[in-house]
């Protein structure tokens, strides 16, 4: 599993979703979409205009999921470890 938040500075619910992630230890990439055009696009592709936009990798991309916003109960629900399986 391989988490990635697309970020930009100032963003409170970015922030929170960072702290969320760090106070649990995982382990998780960010991307600021003010310096990577290519990334915005991105996610603008997947029908976001805001940040955060979490994306959850799995094995395959038939698996991955992504939202957006500061959303603990999709961070509980899909992020923890051992509930990667449900």
């Amino acid at each position: 599993m391989t988490i990635t938040v697309y970020t930009k500075p100032g963003c409170q619910p970015c922030k929170a979703t960072k702290r969320w992630l760090d106070k649990r230890d995982l382990e998780y990439s960010t991307v600021d979409v003010t310096t990577s055009p290519a990334d915005l696009e991105a996610i603008k592709a997947l029908g976001y205009e805001g940040v955060p936009v979490v994306i959850v990798a799995g094995r395959t991309p038939e698996l991955d999921l992504h939202w957006h916003g500061f959303h603990p109960d999709n961070l509980a629900k899909y992020t923890t470890p051992n509930q990667e399986a449900a």
